[in-house]
């Protein structure tokens, strides 16, 4: 097992400890590490602790009522896995959970989070904050599904990744993986990401992306 560093994890990294080795031995929580490509968590199942990803990345996907499987996104440790669903009166993972690479995770129980609450208060806020982030992100998720067609999802998803116009810039999924992030057939995506390269609007070099024409990206969002 790997030394554990809460403080790297965005609702611990206020934490108030001057020992970080006594607070973990006062701790109650469990690690566990799982292989490349192994379904960690179900879609459905109890949440009945805080699950802090302390190594590796994971996937998240979510399997629609029709039978097809929505790209959620790609986490990197050090953060937790759906923390708002620890307290949720229907505490069940809202997606799967697929490691990337070998990873390891670390569970905390509900009660010990409750207690961190009541006895650091600088943990409760960041774990509010971390909270009302995820809420920002899935409401931009919402707004990318709700988009009809794929060069629009393409436009927005991109625009909300650049840093300015003419600088390339990385997304680390690959058309798969973007496919199923939009929810949309790769060989749809594929056409759609070609006639927009076609139309001088975006440059494509393996991963990395270059907004040539943003005014012409914005109009595909229309």
């Amino acid at each position: 097992m790997n030394k554990i560093d809460l403080t790297s994890c965005p609702i611990c990294s206020k934490l108030q400890i001057d020992n970080q080795e006594t607070l973990l031995d006062d701790l109650k929580y469990s690690v566990k590490t799982y292989k490349k490509n192994e379904l960690i968590i179900r879609q459905g199942e109890i949440c009945d602790g805080l699950y802090m990803l302390m190594l590796g990345s994971v996937k998240t996907e979510m399997i629609t009522e029709n039978g097809n499987t929505l790209g959620i996104e790609i986490i990197k440790a050090p953060l937790p896995l759906a923390p708002a669903f620890v307290f949720s009166d229907n505490n069940r993972f809202p997606v799967d959970v697929t490691t990337l690479e070998e990873v390891e995770i670390m569970k905390i129980p509900k009660d010990e989070i409750m207690r961190l609450m009541i006895t650091n208060h600088d943990f409760m806020s960041s774990f509010m904050t971390h909270n009302a982030n995820r809420t920002q992100f899935l409401t931009n998720r919402l707004q990318l599904l709700s988009i009809k067609t794929i060069k629009g999802k393409i436009a927005h998803f991109l625009l909300e990744n650049s840093t300015s116009e003419g600088k390339p810039f990385n997304i680390n999924r690959n058309q798969t993986e973007l496919a199923e992030f939009f929810g949309v057939a790769r060989p749809s995506l594929a056409r759609s990401l070609s006639e927009i390269v076609q139309d001088g609007i975006i440059k494509i070099e393996k991963k990395e992306y270059t907004i040539l024409n943003y005014k012409g990206l914005r109009e595909l969002l229309i």
